[in-house]
C-alpha cells in the first residue's frame, strides 16, 4: 500500500551569521541535526504551520520569509516520503533557553552552528544542501534522498 506524501515546513534561521538547528531525536538517540519545523496541518498555511512548529521546538517567535529550498526524502523500507519546504526566517521574539522543553517531546536540543563547523563535517546534518541553501540565494531543489537516522 502506498503511503501519502507528507508535507513539512522548516526554518532557516540565521542569527548573527549562525544557523539554528535542532536534534529531533528524543533523549539524543541520534547525532543528526536538522532545521526546526515539522509536518503541515491542513487548513493552515505553510508559514503559519512553521511559526507554530518553531515556537514548540525552540520557544522562539519568528517571521517567515521566502522559500529557499525544496527537499524530498524517503525511506524505501517503509514507503515514508516527505517533502520539506525550507523558508528563510528571522527571530522576532524569544531566546534559546536550556530549560525549554518541546511540548511534544521530539526536539531534545537546540543550538546555533557556524558555517565553518557545518562545512567541516563537525556536525552531522540533513539535508546535504543545507549550507548552500542557508548562505546562498534563490531557491534550490534536492531530489529524492534516502532518509538518514
Amino acid at each position: 500500500m502506498k503511503k501519502p506524501i507528507r508535507i513539512a515546513a522548516r526554518a532557516l534561521i540565521l542569527h548573527e551569521n549562525l544557523l539554528l538547528l535542532v536534534n529531533a531525536y528524543p533523549a539524543g538517540k541520534s547525532d543528526l541535526w536538522c532545521a526546526p519545523g515539522g509536518g503541515a496541518e491542513a487548513g493552515a498555511s505553510l508559514p503559519a504551520n512553521l511559526m507554530r512548529e518553531v515556537l514548540e521546538e525552540t520557544g522562539l517567535t519568528i517571521s517567515v520569509g521566502p522559500p529557499a529550498l525544496i527537499n524530498e526524502f524517503h525511506d524505501p523500507a517503509t514507503g515514508f516520503h516527505q517533502v520539506d519546504i525550507f523558508f528563510r526566517a528571522h527571530i522576532i521574539a524569544g531566546a534559546i533557553d536550556p530549560a525549554w522543553r518541546d511540548p511534544e517531546g521530539v526536539v531534545s536540543v537546540r543550538r546555533f552552528f557556524t558555517r565553518a563547523a557545518l562545512e567541516a563535517g563537525i556536525v552531522r546534518f540533513k539535508p546535504s544542501s543545507l549550507v548552500s541553501a542557508t548562505w546562498g540565494s534563490g531557491i534550490g531543489y534536492d531530489p529524492l534522498e534516502v532518509i538518514a537516522r
